[in-house]
């Protein structure tokens, strides 16, 4: 397991929410309850009317995907590498559709050869804690046991995409098999999966889980 200090936190979360706040209205990121009050997940308290929220996912994903980038920056730079979002690689099945979350790379471009990709990361973050935006405050309500929101890599079809994702790359042919394929989440993996994550490291499908 991947250890590192200050991973992901609660001012990540909040950073998060101000940059889109400032181009996604309250309804794209939050959910409005039966009182006009918006969260970021259900309490588990909450008894009213329910549906699901779309539209954050999509901008939860970038922004997780540019902290992946920052994360590894300084790392790649001191092996004379560069962290990359986004990276496509027709070789091993990494179309304009479906590209590498992030990849460390031998040039900046988001187009590579096979030869150029030293690691892939798919990242598989969300927001964890519970929030209320309140006069345009935000209020922590509590962690990910407060809410009913399924999250990360406790969200089965998370896991199944990383693992699509990561056999696709691999059965692309001979120059995938020694690329590192690392799957980056902020939560645990739900106990169902345990000895899935196993089978799958044993394989050399997926080389590690990182938990932020």
């Amino acid at each position: 397991m991947l250890t590192m200090l200050d991973l992901w936190t609660k001012d990540k979360e909040i950073e998060f929410f101000t940059e889109s706040r400032t181009f996604a209205t309250p309804e794209q990121l939050f959910y409005l309850g039966d009182s006009n009050r918006y969260y970021a997940y259900w309490p588990r308290s909450y008894k009213g009317r329910k549906y699901t929220l779309q539209g954050r996912n999509s901008l939860i994903g970038n922004f997780t995907e540019k902290f992946t980038v920052d994360l590894l920056q300084e790392f790649a730079e001191s092996k004379v590498l560069h962290a990359v979002q986004s990276v496509v690689c027709e070789e091993i099945g990494l179309s304009s559709r479906s590209p590498a979350d992030v990849a460390i790379c031998s040039s900046r471009n988001t187009v590579q050869s096979t030869k150029n990709i030293r690691a892939l990361f798919e990242v598989k973050m969300s927001i964890v804690w519970n929030w209320e935006l309140v006069n345009n405050d935000l209020i922590c309500l509590g962690d990910y046991k407060s809410h009913k929101g399924n999250l990360g890599l406790l969200w089965s079809d998370s896991m199944l995409k990383a693992i699509g994702k990561s056999i696709n790359v691999r059965v692309s042919g001979y120059r995938a098999s020694k690329i590192p394929i690392i799957i980056l989440g902020n939560t645990p993996v739900t106990e169902s999966y345990y000895s899935k994550v196993d089978h799958l490291r044993t394989a050399g499908i997926i080389h590690e889980f990182c938990f932020a």
